[in-house]
């Protein structure tokens, strides 16, 4: 007899959380399936870095094929929710693998093959009641606190992106700049192992600026000099916003990259 939870209709809630349209028709089985499976993970049965259960086992809990597990798990690893090691198994994705953290970080250099590993500053972190405009981001009620985070990243020395952060008090109860201070791994993989929060999709907003009085001191630039303002919103399971992200970016060095299919 199948699992009753993948009798869910096509217009409850998707993998992202959003409405997957108002059709009376049935969401496809391998969708449900992977719905099943981001939910498990957002309940931290399989831990970022985790080896998940192999297709046969999960066909078997589920009482599907497996090549409905198959189908499932493939969109995931498209979406670098899970990744696949030839020989291994398939593992939950964390920022503590290069690959995946260079997902986030689009940055290169305007010459040579990589950009070089970032030095990261914390210049400033509170807890305050969050503005309007930072509130209707992350989905929070009225009243709500957030951590408000100031970080300077630099590349070979250089002063290169200011970041301006803002998390969800409530996910990031003792947050504190002595711990993010002291913390050498990726901000995000830093996120996942003491707060239990993957960053798992982010949407950006790009525009030019000039650098204002703040942004030249912390980037060692002229007043008005041009810089890439990227506004990023990151989420976790279920498409819920976990941050909000305004950084700017300097120019004359390196240039944002992406790619698109």
């Amino acid at each position: 007899m199948a699992d009753p939870r993948l009798e869910a209709p096509a217009w409850s809630k998707n993998t992202a959380g959003r409405p997957a349209g108002a059709s009376a028709a049935f969401s496809p089985l391998y969708r449900q399936i992977k719905d099943l499976l981001v939910q498990s993970l957002d309940r931290g049965e399989w831990k970022p870095g985790e080896l998940i259960p192999s297709e046969i086992d999960l066909a078997a809990r589920f009482q599907v094929s497996q090549g409905t597990v198959r189908k499932a798990v493939d969109e995931l690893a498209a979406e670098h929710v899970l990744l696949r090691r030839q020989g291994k198994g398939t593992f939950v994705a964390t920022h503590h693998e290069a690959r995946v953290r260079f997902r986030f970080l689009r940055l290169a250099a305007d010459e040579g093959a990589e950009t070089e590993s970032a030095e990261s500053r914390i210049l400033d972190c509170r807890r305050l009641r969050a503005p309007a405009d930072v509130g209707r981001a992350l989905e929070l009620r009225a009243g709500e606190t957030v951590f408000a985070l100031r970080r300077l990243l630099a590349f070979g020395g250089v002063p290169t992106v200011l970041d301006e952060i803002y998390l969800p008090g409530s996910a990031f109860r003792g947050l504190t700049v002595e711990a993010l201070s002291a913390n050498k791994a990726p901000l995000y993989g830093f996120f996942e192992s003491e707060f239990g929060v993957s960053m798992i999709r982010a949407d950006e907003k790009l525009r030019a600026v000039a650098a204002t009085d703040d942004a030249a001191a912390a980037l060692n630039l002229a007043v008005g000099t041009p810089l890439l303002q990227v506004e990023r919103i990151s989420y976790t399971y279920g498409d819920r916003p976990m941050e909000l992200r305004r950084g700017l970016y300097r120019t004359d060095r390196y240039h944002y990259r992406n790619s698109l299919n």
